[in-house]
């Protein structure tokens, strides 16, 4: 086991925080113009609750998940989970916490098209080094969790969006790991599919014990979640009219 491994928190982080970000900055240069993304944005979740970025589009949402995912950089700023600092890893840290501490899952599938539902959300887990027979009844128990016991052999152009979406879900929690990262995950639904697939996302998060990060512009989605910000000109403003749903 490397020294990462070794050095990263407990899946029972304590009062600290799982995720805690601290002034991240990102830019980038568009011509002579340079856009300003992320400015300071700063905040901190703990294990097991939920948190939703709402914002406009091209407003930074998924520049930040993905910095948080460790598919992007920030010019400055961290991102700790427990008291390790991801944004200071090497790459070949950056892909054992990808594969070990996040599910993604995005607006678009990204399901592969020659495998069945039970593969496609086996493989990962195969892929890390799981048996195969293990990877298979873990895949089919979760199948069963997001109500789609009925289509484990059925291929992608076989199912329908929320049916793709909810396979994704289970393929995001394969791995078991700390946190989901979920980028627009209903974007591409119809109202009452994405009323099904974020019933599904915030009620496993919730059974599972894992920190929920959802960029979504659905005020519904959204409002399900024990936090929510919006992220506006580069900085995170707090939703100040929650219900009383914070742990």
């Amino acid at each position: 086991m490397s020294d990462f491994q070794n050095s990263l928190p407990a899946k029972d982080a304590g009062e600290g925080g799982l995720v805690r970000v601290d002034k991240l900055v990102k830019t980038y240069l568009s011509g002579a113009e340079t856009l300003h993304i992320l400015q300071g944005v700063s905040f901190a979740v703990k294990q097991g609750t939920s948190l939703a970025v709402s914002g406009q589009s091209g407003s930074g949402k998924s520049t930040l998940l993905n910095i948080i995912g460790g598919l992007d950089h920030a010019d400055s700023g961290s991102v700790k989970v427990g008291d390790i600092d991801i944004t200071g890893l090497p790459e070949s840290g950056l892909t054992l916490y990808r594969r070990s501490r996040v599910g993604f899952i995005f607006q678009f599938h990204y399901l592969l098209k020659d495998f069945t539902s039970l593969e496609n959300v086996m493989l990962p887990a195969y892929m890390a080094g799981m048996k195969k027979k293990d990877a298979l009844e873990k895949a089919r128990f979760l199948l069963s969790d997001v109500r789609l016991d009925g289509r484990l052999h059925h291929y992608p152009s076989e199912l329908s969006g929320g049916e793709r979406q909810r396979v994704a879900v289970a393929r995001a929690m394969v791995n078991d790991p700390d946190m989901i990262l979920a980028d627009e995950p209903t974007g591409n639904l119809d109202p009452q599919n994405s009323g099904l697939v974020t019933e599904i996302l915030y009620a496993g998060a919730e059974k599972w014990g894992k920190t929920l990060i959802v960029v979504t512009h659905d005020e519904k989605v959204a409002s399900r979640a024990h936090f929510h910000y919006t992220l506006e000109n580069g900085i995170l403003l707090e939703d100040t009219l929650l219900r009383g749903k914070r742990p």
